[in-house]
């Protein structure tokens, strides 16, 4: 069962003799209830940055470069998903993006030996003072997530 609230877009790329073009992410998706920050990050093959969550925060998730597994894990008390994981692959090979709602905990591992890129947009801009992440750690046995690569 897809988590509740989970949105997966496919991204449609246009390509031709000069390379391609792609839309990521529109106005008129209706996936983002209000645009608070864009950012970019970079993360090294091999690596696991997970698990956090925000209280309030819903983000959306583009990979541009390289490939990752992302893991997600409801978290919400009125959910009707409460306590299910889903994981996605995204990535250079697969373009998605991926809309993750406010208390769905998250993470990824980077796939390969490629660098992953992620751009991410959220509804709230970061804030220092009083921070809207709350962490779990990667090997949490709540959610008993195996990382490990499947051999089949």
């Amino acid at each position: 069962m897809s988590i509740d609230g989970v949105i997966l877009k496919k991204i449609i790329k246009y390509c031709d003799d000069r390379g391609f073009f792609a839309e990521v992410l529109r106005d008129d998706d209706d996936l983002l209830t209000h645009f608070g920050q864009l950012s970019w990050s970079m993360s090294y093959p091999g690596v696991i940055k997970a698990f956090h969550y925000h209280k309030e925060q819903d983000d959306i998730w583009f990979f541009p470069s390289g490939n990752v597994q992302v893991v997600l894990h409801d978290l919400r008390e009125n959910s009707i998903t409460k306590g299910e994981t889903n994981v996605h692959y995204m990535g250079e090979e697969d373009p998605n993006i991926l809309l993750i709602p406010h208390g769905v905990a998250h993470g990824y591992r980077v796939l390969g030996e490629k660098s992953a890129v992620v751009i991410y947009c959220t509804t709230k801009s970061y804030n220092s003072v009083m921070p809207d992440e709350e962490r779990i750690p990667w090997n949490d046995e709540s959610i008993g997530f195996d990382w490990s690569t499947k051999h089949r």
